[in-house]
């Protein structure tokens, strides 16, 4: 009875054993599908910067690799990341490139010799019902980043106004003159002060 129960014992251990490693084998090939997925959509992002002196800075960030290639004046390196606390932070032997967002600085051999930085202005409107519109311009690239009430995130991009301001979207549409502001959703206004 007792080498029944222990032959029993063993099978039961056996048999838990080898449906653990299927269950391991199992979750691999997911997690190895979900990094393939993944690496095809946004770990490489190319991105070009004109700053106000027309020069124009090409980079591709590789962040499987943990890479950017820069590509400037001629010249192309491939610089490993050095994992900043925030913005970016990719260096070499001879280049180093800094920044965050567009502002980015490049230097080669401990000397700059490329620099961005943007003309950011931040704006705040609010109107007699209570909304408020937050507005963050770009005016370097002739973006703006738009919030209604603190919500979702509204990117648009500048148009030619013949006076005031003027930026748009598939759906959005804000134009404003002054400390005046209207933005439109899908031809409706939804915030006017």
């Amino acid at each position: 009875m007792t080498k029944s129960i222990l032959t029993l014992t063993a099978a039961a251990a056996v048999l838990f054993l080898t449906s653990c490693n299927e269950t391991k084998k199992q979750d691999e090939v997911v997690t190895t599908d979900t990094e393939m997925v993944d690496s095809t959509s946004t770990d490489v992002n190319a991105t070009s910067v004109t700053n106000a002196a027309g020069e124009k800075i090409d980079i591709t960030y590789d962040n499987i690799k943990g890479t950017a290639t820069v590509m400037y004046n001629g010249e192309t390196a491939e610089l490993p990341s050095q994992k900043p606390a925030s913005g970016v932070w990719y260096k070499n032997d001879n280049y180093e490139l800094r920044g965050k967002g567009n502002d980015l600085t490049l230097t080669k051999d401990g000397k700059v010799i490329y620099e961005n930085t943007d003309e950011v202005e931040m704006v705040e409107a609010k109107n007699d019902k209570g909304e408020t519109l937050n507005m963050t311009f770009n005016n370097s690239d002739g973006t703006v980043k738009a919030y209604l009430n603190g919500g979702d995130q509204i990117d648009l991009k500048e148009e030619k106004a013949a006076s005031g301001i003027w930026y748009k979207n598939e759906n959005y549409e804000l134009s404003g003159k002054g400390d005046h502001y209207e933005l439109k959703k899908d031809g409706v206004v939804v915030f006017k002060n």
